[in-house]
């Protein structure tokens, strides 16, 4: 019986030892699988990372470069409308000076009817009372001027900068071209207009007297009908000296 029992508890201390190894051995198999595994779910989240951040990088560069292009092809839009501008603003500078060389070359063929010279005061691009009295008695020989022309150059004294004068020059010539518009029906075509400044003065501008007298817009009533009737002078409204 005792003999029996120390059997049976030597074999059950052999199964425990052997139950014992065995478990060791899983885990002294097991444990560099499991590190393995570890190191390899570190990787692959670095790996993760990694790839995330580089697409994250591309697909800002890939903006970037759409950003550029859209900017550029907008300032190649702008470009191309600026250049169409450009060209539409030389093709009428061009139709005008092809329409001024006409017109030009047509006055060859006018002979003066009437002519006058209205005056302005300092700075001013007014008509006074004797400058539209003036322009009355040559608007009176419109009615009577078959192929008429009206031709009208502006004038300055000498007293500030070329450019300005050119611009007032060209503001009484234009205040003549209204005046005769408005009341003698004149059409735009039938007017001929040069703001040449102080460059084309008829008196000295040495003196208030001379300065006066260039500060004027000289008016020709011309016609294309050739006879023999000499040009008739409408005496030249007073100098306004004011």
């Amino acid at each position: 019986m005792n003999r029996s029992l120390l059997v049976v508890l030597a074999g059950a201390a052999m199964m425990f030892n052997v139950g014992c190894a065995t478990k060791k051995y899983v885990r002294n198999e097991a444990a560099p699988v499991i590190n393995k595994t570890n190191e390899l779910d570190d990787l692959t989240a670095k790996n993760t990372k990694s790839i995330r951040d580089v697409d994250a990088r591309a697909q800002q560069g890939i903006q970037g470069v759409n950003d550029k292009a859209a900017s550029a092809d907008q300032k190649a839009a702008s470009a191309g409308q600026a250049a169409d501008q450009a060209q539409q603003a030389a093709n009428q500078a061009s139709g005008k000076v092809d329409a001024l060389t006409n017109t030009v070359a047509n006055l060859d063929n006018y002979r003066p009817v009437v002519d006058t010279s209205v005056h302005f005061a300092f700075n001013s691009a007014v008509l006074s009372k004797k400058a539209k009295a003036a322009l009355d008695q040559l608007g009176a020989e419109i009615p009577n001027t078959k192929g008429y022309l009206i031709q009208l150059i502006g004038g300055t004294d000498s007293v500030g900068s070329a450019r300005y004068n050119y611009k007032l020059s060209e503001q009484r010539a234009s205040a003549v071209v209204q005046y005769l518009a408005t009341k003698f029906d004149v059409p735009a075509h039938k007017i001929y207009v040069a703001g040449l400044g102080k460059d084309k003065e008829v008196a000295p501008n040495s003196s208030a007297k001379g300065r006066a007298q260039n500060r004027r817009v000289d008016v020709q009533l011309m016609t294309n009908i050739q006879d023999a009737t000499s040009a008739q002078n409408v005496t030249p409204a007073a100098p306004n000296s004011r």
